[in-house]
């Protein structure tokens, strides 16, 4: 039996297949007879890795196809070209220890800027890894031709492999590291795969056959044969398109989008409106501020679907977290607590204002219901301090994140000088931990479930209740129907979540009353454990 974090519920089983991990690491010698024509070689394996992960890409739809374009562009990046070629000239390196060097620098630079931008680390080491790969004239790592369903057991899986897996062929994922925002944690969840994650020692003991349960995190390795069989298909498509429990309380089901063809896909799959609108995601390759008017179309692409609806926009969550160029950050020891967020915003107010001109004018182009708020807030100074920049620029409602324990602690304060609060719980489970959310190895600290993260929703939900204004929750935790449950018995009123999730989670909520959600969010919340408060809720609603 093992236990690991439990990332995309169902419960599955069936034998097990290896992903096969990557070479390593390449000699540094012998020096090539040949510099400049061993250099010549970078380029043809960098434009068949491309070429390949493209037409995978063809094949693909949604995430799975954004993220393999993505790692394709990796891939044929001319910098990563270039530094190659001149580590071979200048240090006479064999072509594959060059690109493996030029690769961790590259690594390097993203991890040191943390945040989204440290996410990309695994995308450039897959891209790394296939180059490598090629030019040693080895077999690409990756998932093999599966000739029957079967449960992926990893080391860790790259983008490109969780993108490309086949539903009908996988019946559950397995991996030793990664964790509850990880690629595979994601699209496992967009795939209804069952998926854990963390499960130290799993390859070790070469199981032939694993019994997993995504909901709880364990994995079984059964003491016979069994029947291999895949977990249920949730009964998403009887969702009437309503948020509501069993006995009518309105919990509204919206969707986290960052640009229009996300918000195409939350309309597509019934959501009632949009809780997290990430503006930033527009700007992450821009090298000047966008203007008040390209902002604006921007926008008014993304809300253009949900005419009528509400939307809540988040301001730029930028800075040393995700860094944008024409923000000009300093470089910082530790970004995760630097500046970033409404920092950001105070130290540069003129971009500030800009983008809530523009967002404005965007809402009343489109005629959605548009709301603000600021990211990484942890005063109640601050909060206000938004609040009126947001209303003197003609914004109606606007609110806050919470994502630092301090604004947690005084979320009673807060409601006090903002109409709603937004709940980011991969941030809030970081800072309450002190587990990088990026680490596999702190994966289990940083996971959704921990009591004491959910005791601090719980104050938050209370502190919504007292003041009569909504507290909803815009991080991974509201994909999880059964924590979502939870999260609606703590006080949240609205849940936000990727559109692969939406039907899923308001099915789910429409199954049970308001009294048995705040019976669960109870237990959950008295449990020592994350596997205790996994197991107690999934018993209770089962």
């Amino acid at each position: 039996m093992f236990s690991g974090v439990g990332v995309s519920p169902g419960r599955a089983a069936g034998p097990v297949v290896v992903v096969a991990q990557p070479a390593g690491e390449p000699p540094a010698g012998p020096p090539p007879s040949d510099p400049a024509a061993e250099s010549q070689r970078i380029a043809p394996a960098t434009q068949r890795v491309a070429a390949d992960l493209t037409a995978r890409a063809e094949a693909a739809t949604g995430e799975a196809k954004q993220l393999l374009e993505t790692t394709a562009m990796m891939a044929a990046d001319p910098a990563l070209v270039t530094q190659a070629e001149q580590l071979v000239t200048t240090k006479q390196l064999p072509a594959a220890r060059a690109v493996y060097e030029a690769a961790a620098g590259f690594a390097d630079a993203l991890r040191a800027a943390g945040g989204y931008m440290a996410e990309r680390v695994r995308d450039i080491e897959d891209v790394r890894d296939r180059v490598v790969a090629d030019l040693l004239g080895i077999a690409p790592p990756g998932v093999p031709d599966l000739t029957e369903p079967s449960v992926l057991v990893a080391q860790d899986l790259a983008p490109a492999d969780t993108a490309g897996l086949d539903p009908a062929k996988v019946l559950a994922l397995v991996t030793e590291e990664g964790g509850p925002t990880s690629h595979t944690a994601i699209l496992a969840r967009a795939l209804g795969i069952p998926a854990v994650v963390a499960v130290r020692g799993v390859l070790a003991a070469e199981p032939k056959q694993l019994i997993v349960n995504g909901a709880t995190g364990v994995v079984e390795v059964p003491s016979g044969p069994i029947t291999p069989f895949a977990a249920e298909v949730s009964a998403s498509a009887d969702w009437n398109g309503v948020g509501v429990t069993a006995d009518g309380m309105r919990i509204k089901v919206l969707a986290n989008v960052g640009s229009a063809k996300d918000a195409q896909a939350a309309v597509d799959a019934g959501a009632e409106g949009v809780g997290l609108f990430r503006t930033e995601f527009s700007y992450l390759d821009a090298t000047d501020e966008p203007t008040v008017e390209e902002q604006q179309a921007a926008y008014a692409a993304v809300l253009a679907p949900f005419h009528g609806k509400p939307i809540i926009v988040r301001t730029l969550d930028a800075g040393a977290d995700k860094p944008l160029a024409f923000l000009s950050p300093d470089p910082e020891p530790n970004p995760a607590l630097g500046v970033r967020g409404i920092r950001v915003s105070r130290e540069r107010v003129g971009v500030l204002d800009r983008q809530l001109a523009a967002i404005v004018a965007a809402a009343d182009q489109t005629g959605a219901e548009v709301s603000v708020m600021a990211p990484m807030v942890a005063t109640v100074e601050e909060a206000a301090w938004f609040a009126e920049r947001a209303h003197a620029a003609g914004v109606e409602r606007a609110g806050v994140m919470i994502e630092v324990p301090a604004a947690a602690l005084v979320a009673d304060e807060i409601f006090g000088v903002v109409e709603f609060v937004s709940i980011g719980t991969n941030d809030l489970a970081q800072y309450t931990l002190a587990a990088d959310r990026q680490l596999g190895a702190v994966a289990a600290l940083n996971d959704p479930w921990q009591p004491a993260l959910l005791r601090l929703i719980g104050m938050i939900g209370q502190a919504a209740t007292k003041a009569g204004k909504p507290a909803g929750v815009c991080g991974e935790a509201a994909a999880d129907p059964n924590l979502a449950g939870v999260l609606v018995g703590l006080g949240i009123s609205s849940l936000s979540m990727n559109a692969a999730a939406i039907r899923k989670v308001g099915a789910a909520l429409a199954k049970q009353t308001e009294d048995t959600y705040r019976q669960v969010a109870r237990a959950a919340l008295v449990s020592h454990t994350p596997a205790d408060a996994r197991a107690a809720v999934h018993a209770m609603l089962s």
